[in-house]
């Protein structure tokens, strides 16, 4: 073997043992593709040329300390930020090949790659109406699929059972962590493929985030998921991998079992045994 041509393999090994030490050995077809995604509002550098690829079908566990960057990657991925005001951004964001700010409308995506946030905000209307509210706007007003689309998503939502003999009633009536699982049902009735939880379980008791972790199990046999969340051990539970975000940096992504074992990082090590955070 020549001196170049040795060289060239070894520039590839040391490549490609980056690429696996940091979990992100390239996989042909990725759901979501982030490359050096940086987010500034105003002068505030929030998020540092993050670049990171999101599988069909995993939950992908974000974790890190507050001022991390975790939600407003999240926001940026159903361009949510678009709201913020003096933000700037620049790289791209690929879900399923398309660049979500050029070749996608904002409506649009956001059907696509749905939201629940920390706080559960159901609509003042029975819990019927609180799931047809997307669809009818989407001019679908067939009762008999609308009653099957409200079954389907409280059964995937892990409500049916709690609430089937009441949907008319006000959804304001119901507790805090059913309250969040109805907003889970309504996003999963505009069928979205990516589905997007901030901090979802934040204010709910133990046995309501089983549920909604329980859900979010289930979901992702049919969705995409991303999960920010400052709970280490719910990560550890539901991810199938976790990134560790520090400082607006990725530091490093891996398999949950890894990260959460023996992480590359001792930065990761130090956050996760609660040394800081």
């Amino acid at each position: 073997m020549g001196h170049a041509e040795k060289k060239r393999c070894d520039m590839t090994d040391r490549r490609e043992a980056n690429n696996s030490s940091a979990g992100q050995v390239d996989h042909p077809d990725p759901k979501i593709k982030v490359r050096e995604l940086t987010i500034h509002y105003g002068k505030v550098r929030v998020l540092n040329n993050l670049s990171l690829d999101i599988q069909k079908n995993e939950i992908l566990s974000v974790i890190g300390p507050a001022n991390s960057g975790k939600t407003s990657f999240l926001r940026s991925l159903n361009r949510l930020n678009d709201f913020e005001p003096n933000i700037r951004m620049s790289g791209s964001i690929l879900l399923d090949g398309r660049n979500i700010y050029k070749d996608l409308d904002a409506e649009g995506l956001r059907k696509r790659v749905g939201m629940i946030f920390a706080l559960p905000i159901p609509l003042p209307r029975s819990i019927h109406d609180n799931i047809t509210y997307g669809p009818r706007l989407a001019g679908d007003h067939d009762k008999s699929a609308l009653d099957q689309l409200v079954e389907d998503s409280l059964k995937a939502a892990y409500l049916w059972d709690e609430v089937k003999d009441r949907l008319r009633s006000s959804a304001l009536k119901l507790s805090g962590g059913q309250q969040q699982r109805l907003c889970i049902a309504r996003t999963l009735a505009l069928k979205p493929e990516v589905i997007l939880f901030d901090e979802p379980c934040s204010g709910l008791d133990p046995i309501s985030t089983a549920k909604v972790e329980e859900s979010m199990m289930e979901l992702k046999k049919n969705h995409t998921i991303v999960l920010v969340t400052n709970n280490t051990k719910q990560a550890a539970r539901v991810g199938t991998r976790t990134a560790f975000f520090l400082m607006g940096d990725l530091v490093e992504i891996d398999s949950t079992e890894k990260i959460f074992t023996a992480p590359a990082d001792s930065r990761t090590n130090d956050y996760i045994i609660g040394r800081f955070g």
